[in-house]
């Protein structure tokens, strides 16, 4: 689709960045998994760049990286919260140097020289007001961050063209299971599919990224992706419009959410119209509820001003960062908003808004000790080889500080 290629690519972020917390309080906004892939991941496969960039809080140096930057060379810049379509990067190709494209004042991307480019980069502040503008309005946004719901069924169909992966009318399945659709089902290496389950991609793709498992018997219908590594547990009931990411294991009944990585809900239990970060796990039997009784829209509470906001959504479940848990049967409330490192074991439907380390009981609220909250963050990622380094220890002591400054 471009027109040009770029030697450089650096992602910033603007002021409704913030509307993505609790799950951006834990990585950039350009590492958020909408579709198969990250935002970062789509811009580098449609722009053909092996690596990128990025402006970064400095808080998550070390956990995260700045990426290599040349200062010898243009840079390419591109606003977080925007995902590559033909149109916009057809105009993005189509920039000449010190050009930016806007759409009601808000920069979209831009195109800037090495020397300004370079001073942005190591002072870690994207400024684009000297350049030139060029109007367009063609372009896909995350405005809010259930927008990634909204938006997941058509980018897993979207990113289908950055896999790489052939439909199973040519390879065929090498499994007993009943499918719908087999043109629309793509399949990764060493993926391992048990006997019984049913695959129905009438509706949009499936697709089962490298070293996947689907357990006997389970149900998937599209559009769906199974990221690298994770597991589909046995019976699963897996709707549209669900990714599941890298190394997650997923059962039950899920249907238009979303897991990051490295997160669990592997019994029974509804989850419907939901986010999850990485690190989660969810209890057996936890149910979202993802619609309200008298069928309105949801409201939410916003992380940064703790006011009620209206999502226009008559489907919104819950958002919870990373590392927070629940316990078997909790009742999660119709957009509840959960931040980082929570423990939420309660008899009772949750509140709408749980701050990041609470340790949330059916008798009252507590601060979660973070020497406490750390000891059950390094076990869960031991069972999966990782360690935590001294800059993810760093990142997680500030997100605590900024739990007691009510951020």
């Amino acid at each position: 689709m471009a027109g040009q290629l770029f030697s450089q690519m650096c992602f910033f972020s603007d002021e409704k960045a913030s509307r993505f917390h609790p799950l951006t309080l834990t990585r950039p906004l350009d590492d958020l998994r909408v579709g198969i892939y990250t935002i970062r991941e789509k811009w580098e496969e449609t722009l053909n760049l092996k690596e990128s960039c990025r402006l970064l809080p400095e808080y998550m140096e070390g956990v995260f990286e700045k990426g290599p930057y040349q200062d010898n060379e243009p840079c390419l810049w591109v606003n977080s919260r925007y995902l590559p379509n033909e149109g916009l990067v057809t105009a993005i190709s189509e920039l000449k140097v010190n050009e930016k494209l806007v759409h009601k004042k808000e920069v979209i991307a831009a195109y800037i020289e090495d020397k300004t480019s370079a001073q942005l980069f190591h002072k870690n502040d994207f400024q684009s007001d000297a350049l030139e503008k060029k109007e367009f309005s063609d372009a896909l946004s995350l405005k809010y961050i259930w927008d990634l719901i909204e938006l997941n069924p058509d980018q897993i169909k979207a990113d289908i063209a950055l896999t790489e992966l052939n439909s199973i009318s040519k390879t065929g399945l090498g499994v007993e299971a009943v499918v719908h659709y087999k043109e629309n089902i793509f399949i990764g290496d060493n993926v391992h599919i048990e006997p019984g389950c049913i695959f129905i991609a009438k509706n949009g793709p499936i697709v089962i990224e490298d070293g996947a498992e689907i357990e006997a018997g389970s149900i998937l219908r599209g559009p769906i992706a199974i990221g690298k590594g994770a597991t589909v547990k046995m019976g699963a009931r897996i709707y549209g419009g669900t990714t599941v990411g890298p190394v997650c294991k997923v059962g039950g009944e899920v249907s238009g959410s979303i897991f990051h990585s490295y997160s669990n809900k592997a019994h029974d239990g509804f989850c419907g119209n939901s986010i999850f970060g990485q690190w989660v796990n969810l209890g057996a039997n936890t149910i979202t509820s993802n619609l309200k009784n008298d069928y309105k829209s949801v409201k939410v509470v916003d992380w940064k001003t703790k006011k009620s906001i209206e999502t226009g959504r008559q489907f919104l479940g819950t958002i919870m960062a990373d590392h927070s848990k629940t316990a078997i049967n909790t009742m999660l409330n119709t957009g509840t908003i959960c931040g980082v490192s929570s423990n939420v074991f309660i008899d009772y439907l949750s509140p709408k808004l749980i701050k990041s380390f609470t340790w949330l009981g059916p008798d009252n609220e507590q601060l979660y000790r973070f020497e406490k909250a750390v000891e059950v963050m390094k076990s869960m990622m031991k069972r999966r080889d990782i360690s935590m380094s001294d800059a993810y220890l760093k990142m997680m002591n500030n997100i605590f500080e900024l739990r007691e400054k009510n951020i």
